[in-house]
């Protein structure tokens, strides 16, 4: 493979690490800004709505312009890297704030502009292989990223973290000056066939689904570290390997959903809410427990995220997979996300406990698994669909 492949694949890893970064360090932004721990956690809630605001507009107005992808990229990083400096600097709330909604709508259209270039470096028959590596970098920053930077934030401060993705990001951005293609602008794409895709219901039932799963996911995780250490009794220093042994698991679930999600798209969907939802309400009722609660962590890890090949195999089997179908997809999963972290918290304001994200998350699971129930069994003739990482977006075409 050529070197960019594995170069676009750090620069995702970076982008990935700095959305969920902040789940590792809440008690220590929380004290920094002076603010709840659950004001922390709409922090992860803003970067998923700045991606929202940013993957259909930022994506559809560099397909408007022709802007040739190194170019729209290597400004796109810029700016990513220019904002996150500025919340390693922030000395109060609104400033982070600010910053983390353009890192998030900054980052959103890297990710497609990111698999184009890749499309550009390599054989067709090869694009597919070059794409699931560079969507690796999404999958690795849950293993390493989240557990290398809040061990950063215990060492050196959480300012120190933001400053490493900062780095890391700089890094990046020049080596993408000189190794990616010059490029051409994007073909135009047609929208008319893609926006009459929006008419089917099931479309948007399957969009609701994903959005449940993502929602039920973060209620519970953006919250791990205050119930493992205020409920469960683990020390500060544990986070990092916790947050490790999660993000071990969505790679494995990740890998086992990817294989069986083409032909058993609704089995796998069923099965994996269920057993989410189950895991979550066990976390809840036994979070005392040290080693049921690790165990319930990598059960959420193995059935949270992981489930997105599923999710992306249904949207490709009802509609046809262009930018715009997926790109809405991407916004409705960010929708989830953001919405489940803010109910958990919201959960955590109203005084219902640490506990209480956990019941959220349990009960946006059963609600999404409930979504599903009245499409089992009917014919879809599923089309192959890729094995895609947890944040997936289309390729620019």
């Amino acid at each position: 493979m050529p070197p960019i492949v594995y170069l676009l694949s750090l620069t995702l890893f970076a982008l990935t690490t700095s959305e969920f970064m902040v789940a590792g360090m809440m008690p220590a932004l929380a004290s920094a800004l002076s603010v709840d721990v659950s004001d922390v956690g709409t922090l992860i809630s803003l970067y998923a709505g700045g991606m929202v605001i940013g993957g259909p507009l930022l994506t559809l107005l560099i397909l408007h312009r022709g802007v040739p992808n190194r170019r729209a990229l290597l400004a796109l990083l810029a700016c990513y890297a220019i904002a996150q400096a500025l919340a390693a600097q922030a000395d109060s709330y609104a400033v982070m704030a600010v910053a983390r909604v353009v890192t998030g709508v900054a980052a959103s259209a890297c990710f497609g502009i990111a698999l184009a270039i890749c499309a550009e470096v390599v054989s067709p028959e090869r694009c597919g292989r070059a794409s699931s590596l560079v969507f690796a970098g999404l999958m690795l920053a849950t293993v390493l990223g989240m557990p290398l930077t809040t061990m950063i934030e215990q060492w050196l401060g959480w300012r120190a973290s933001f400053w490493s993705v900062t780095g890391v990001t700089i890094a990046c951005t020049l080596a993408i000056a000189r190794l990616a293609p010059a490029g051409h602008p994007p073909a135009t794409t047609s929208l008319r066939q893609e926006l009459a895709e929006f008419r089917k219901p099931a479309l948007w039932a399957a969009y609701g689904t994903s959005a449940l799963i993502i929602g039920a996911t973060f209620a519970g995780f953006s919250y791990f570290a205050p119930i493992l250490t205020e409920v469960t009794g683990f020390r500060q220093a544990d986070l990092p390997w916790l947050l490790a042994m999660y993000g071990g698991a969505t790679v494995v679930g990740n890998l086992v959903v990817g294989r069986l999600a083409d032909r058993h798209t609704y089995p796998v969907l069923m099965a994996g809410m269920a057993l989410l939802t189950l895991a979550m309400a066990t976390f809840a009722l036994n979070a005392t427990s040290s080693w049921m609660s690790l165990a319930m962590v990598i059960v959420i890890g193995l059935t949270g995220i992981p489930m997105n090949p599923a999710m992306i195999a249904r949207v490709m089997a009802i509609a046809l997979p262009g930018p715009l179908v997926n790109t809405v997809h991407t916004s409705v999963i960010n929708i989830g996300l953001g919405m489940g972290a803010w109910l958990g918290g919201a959960a955590i304001s109203a005084g219902w406990g640490w506990q209480s994200p956990l019941w959220v998350g349990a009960l946006l699971g059963a609600a999404g698994l409930a979504s599903v129930l009245p499409f089992v069994g009917k014919p879809r003739g599923l089309e192959c669909a890729p094995e895609l990482s947890p944040v997936t977006v289309s390729k620019p075409r």
